[in-house]
């Protein structure tokens, strides 16, 4: 089902792309854009998990330099199933997390530095789990193609809106007509990645819950990186909001279009669904509130351990 849906996404988005190149150049303009389509696709699933890292400047860590970070990764890996991911850190004061990669044997994670700072190991763990859900269940190539391809969308458009469209009435849309199109295609896209996006989401939370084995810390970090969200600014996402949908949280202050077409669900309703979960499975730790944090240690994980480190030492 995760390569159907792959294929399903890439033909939507490649019809997105020789639409809006047929407006630019006719028949001859959807042709070329259909090669283009075809190479950005090859293109992004050898190598959009690279770009991605680059453009949000993250940089590897292994056990040597980021002890603590790579040890909870590598144990988390083991409990979900899954070989090593490479992790990488990103110098960003919002606190969030994004996995990438073609396959679990090609895979990685990264997350902030802003959220090794806010958040406490258990609920550090929480997120990561979340991410390691997203590799086991092969959303990491869906994510970073989408974010490639959505992003290739809206340039073509703007270069079409740049020189007008195709402007031969006779086997065209018309000027109005590649005006409109030239708006609508980068929504399209939004759309596409919309609609795959909130599911996604709600199953890599049960996923990432089970692997950490306590849905609450993860409740716990879903509320604090919410709140963050809003009063931390983003500027590499804000600048490439195609990418957007990649992270655990939305990274995009919501200002101007930016929420118009969110690609998350709701953190409230994740957070209940994690609470659902918790009684499910017998976890304690009570009702969830993201004013109440005392369950939760106060200290980074990088600072003194928990009395409870949970099942990984």
């Amino acid at each position: 089902m995760s390569y159907l849906k792959t294929a399903i996404l890439l033909a939507g988005l490649t019809g997105l792309f020789m639409g809006v190149g047929y407006l630019i150049g006719g028949a001859s303009g959807a042709l070329i854009a259909l090669v283009i389509a075809a190479a950005t696709n090859l293109f992004a699933y050898w190598n959009s998990d690279r770009m991605v890292l680059s453009m949000y400047g993250a940089h590897e860590v292994d056990a040597r330099t980021a002890p603590d970070l790579y040890n909870l990764v590598a144990e988390l890996a083991g409990r979900a199933g899954l070989p090593m991911p490479r992790v990488f850190v990103m110098d960003e004061a919002q606190p969030n997390a994004f996995a990438t990669g073609r396959n679990p044997q090609n895979a990685a994670v990264a997350v902030t530095t802003g959220l090794m700072q806010q958040l406490s190991r258990e609920e550090l763990a929480g997120v990561i789990a979340h991410e390691l859900a997203h590799i086991r269940n092969h959303d990491t190539l869906l994510m970073t193609i989408t974010a490639t391809i959505a992003g290739a969308i809206s340039m073509l458009a703007q270069f079409g809106m740049f020189f007008g469209g195709h402007r031969d009435n006779n086997s065209g849309p018309g000027i109005i007509g590649s005006i409109a199109m030239m708006i609508l295609a980068p929504l399209g896209a939004m759309l596409v990645q919309m609609a795959i996006s909130r599911t996604r989401e709600y199953a890599a939370d049960d996923l990432g819950a089970r692997i950490c084995g306590q849905p609450m810390w993860l409740a716990s970090a879903l509320g604090k990186i919410a709140n963050a969200a809003h009063v931390v600014p983003n500027p590499e996402a804000e600048r490439n909001p195609a990418t957007a949908h990649m992270f655990i949280i939305n990274p995009l202050s919501g200002h101007g279009m930016d929420n118009l077409f969110t690609t998350h669900p709701s953190t409230e309703n994740r957070i209940a669904a994690l609470q659902q979960l918790a009684a499910e499975m017998g976890a304690h730790g009570g009702t969830f509130s993201t004013s109440a944090r005392t369950n939760y240690p106060r200290r980074s994980p990088w600072g003194r351990p928990s009395a409870s480190r949970g099942p990984w030492g």
